[in-house]
């Protein structure tokens, strides 16, 4: 009996890089390494949205630069940067290094924000102990350094911590050190959240300072983070730094998986015939030129025996998108509809937004969905300046059901959650008369709850329709059908399920008698003008139809399937 080859385990969660590349299934990407070394700028900062292996890379950088009492070429020389030459291997283990992760620095008040910062910054001190002893320091730098190890310092003393660090270091060594921070914006997005925004931003911007600009104690410098937060002056006259951004080509291939590793990855766990669902639930990341996919999603898809779900949502917070929601104007709400049916639009991208343009641009919402990984640019130009005109639509199913996640919860206050599940679990029992049911309370409620008479409520109803459905139907609405358009299609994805159309009247001041007229005229007119054509051209044999009016909170609704030829009404108050 052939016994099949014990596969390397998923490093779900391995940010290590010893441990990632040693005894789990790695992908190589340190020829990062090399076009680094290629380019060498002074300072570089790599933003991508959470989870696409930013971590995990710095961790690799650091292990290939740092001096260290063992050899750490063991950890490379298998790999593609190896290979490269003695040019690039003669840089392993030269440099002292200072690596700093801001990614779990997530507080609610600037106080504890700030003793968090400086006790990661103590901890690096103390990782530098050799310091302490160092027969090149004096008295004086020797007892700053022990202050600052200590967690002993003022405000001023934690400003100026890193870029006394790297003189330390290059006093002690003889060669400058390189600097390492992971993930520096998280403080800056809980400040933004939280209100502490001024002060963690001023902290950092005197802290990045004395690091990176103008130090002649810096050999390079590496960042990560979400936003570039350039406008904050936190980088104020850094003119050494080299930004690689989601639309920039260099780097692009570095982080998240490409498709052949993805197709290289599935092969070994023999799973090579899932790979397209793979491309419908983690692919359509575009980065530079390259597509890309969401490393952490694919990793846990198959560590979930290849059962796809929205594992990126439970990584992280989706704060910017809720806060997006809850100030959505109508254009924005609109647009988000169209992202919610599989479209894309063309929108102004600016590179260089910052948090609190969030509150005063409206505009800048889709720059903040681009960058955190909510949306994916189907292709850019440059504008003018850094900014680009970017056609934009949702990268793939993962996304989509954060969506609609995050659109529930925000009209949870308004319609119950058991609405909308009675409607997802109508769907998945194909039980049409239980869907009409369904459908007719959360119209009800949700109409009975806003002022049906002006723009933002209709495309509210549309966004919730988008939500509760699920990605089981294609919402869609104003399109010509038959012989005239319909206000709301429901499209389904499978052809089992029932079809749904939805026309909407609205008049002033009606009596319940006028409402139940306007509302049968409205579901006489689906007839009448065929709005069906196009639903039963997809092969649909069951179609729900809704006619809705309403006048101010009060609405009526009448409905039947085809199937039944049933007609029956709902109304409220």
């Amino acid at each position: 009996m052939k016994v099949s080859p014990v596969k390397k385990p998923l490093p779900v969660g391995i940010s290590d890089y010893r441990e990632a590349c040693t005894n789990y299934y790695y992908i190589d990407k340190t020829l990062l390494i090399k076009d680094f070394l290629d380019e060498r700028p002074k300072v570089s900062l790599f933003t991508r949205p959470r989870r696409f292996g930013k971590t995990l890379n710095m961790d690799m950088l650091r292990t290939f630069f740092e001096k260290n009492d063992s050899d750490t070429s063991c950890y490379f020389q298998d790999k593609k940067i190896w290979l490269c030459g003695e040019p690039y291997r003669s840089h392993q283990g030269k440099y002292p290094v200072i690596s700093l992760s801001f990614k779990d620095v997530k507080c609610p008040s600037w106080e504890e924000t700030y003793l968090t910062l400086c006790q990661l910054i103590s901890m690096e001190f103390l990782r530098h102990n050799e310091l302490s002893s160092s027969p090149v320091l004096n008295t004086y730098e020797k007892e700053q350094f022990s202050r600052l190890a200590s967690g002993n310092g003022n405000t001023v003393d934690y400003q100026m911590s890193l870029h006394l660090l790297t003189l330390y270091l290059h006093k002690h060594y003889g060669i400058a050190p390189i600097v390492i921070i992971d993930e520096y914006d998280t403080p800056i997005q809980q400040g933004h959240l939280h209100g502490f925004y001024d002060p963690v931003v001023g902290f950092m911007r005197n802290l990045f300072s004395g690091a990176l600009k103008d130090n002649s104690h810096l050999s390079f410098g590496f960042l990560t983070g979400i936003l570039r937060v350039a406008r904050e002056s936190i980088f104020s006259g850094l003119n050494n730094l080299k930004v690689n951004s989601i639309l920039d080509e260099r780097y692009s291939e570095y982080f998240g998986f490409t498709a052949g590793e993805v197709q290289e990855m599935a092969q070994y766990y023999d799973a090579a015939e899932k790979y397209q669902e793979i491309c419908d639930w983690y692919d359509g990341y575009r980065f530079g030129q390259t597509d890309m996919f969401n490393p952490w999603s694919v990793i846990s898809y198959f560590s979930n025996n290849c059962h796809p779900k929205a594992f990126w949502q439970s990584t992280g917070s989706n704060d910017i998108i809720r806060e997006i929601l809850q100030a959505s104007t109508p254009d924005i709400t609109e647009r988000l509809e169209l992202l919610m049916q599989g479209k894309s639009f063309i929108t102004h991208i600016d590179t260089n937004v910052i948090y609190p343009q969030l509150q005063h641009d409206p505009s800048s919402v889709y720059s903040f969905l681009l960058v955190t990984g909510y949306l994916k640019a189907i292709h850019a130009d440059s504008s003018y300046g850094e900014d680009y005109m970017c056609e934009v639509a949702l990268p793939n199913k993962e996304i989509s059901f954060v969506y609609s996640k995050e659109i529930l919860s925000l009209l949870e206050s308004v319609i119950p959650r058991s609405a909308a599940t009675a409607i997802q679990e109508a769907i998945y029992k194909m039980d049409t008369r239980e869907l009409q049911k369904a459908l007719e309370n959360f119209l009800i409620q949700s109409i009975s709850f806003h002022d049906a008479s002006n723009e933002a409520f209709y495309h509210g109803l549309m966004l919730g329709m988008c939500a509760v459905m699920d990605n089981s139907y294609r919402v869609t609405s104003n399109r010509e059908s038959g012989e005239g358009r319909f206000d709301i299609q429901m499209m389904p994805v499978n052809i089992h399920l029932p079809g749904i159309l939805i026309e909407l009247k609205a008049g002033k001041n009606c009596s319940d008698e006028q409402l139940q007229k306007l509302s049968a005229a409205a579901l006489q007119q689906i007839d009448n003008r065929t709005y069906h054509t196009e639903l039963q051209a997809a092969g649909i044999t069951s179609i729900i139809q809704f006619g809705i009016a309403f006048s101010g909170k009060k609405v009526q609704i009448a409905a039947k399937t085809n199937l039944t030829d049933e007609r029956n009404t709902a109304g409220r108050n």
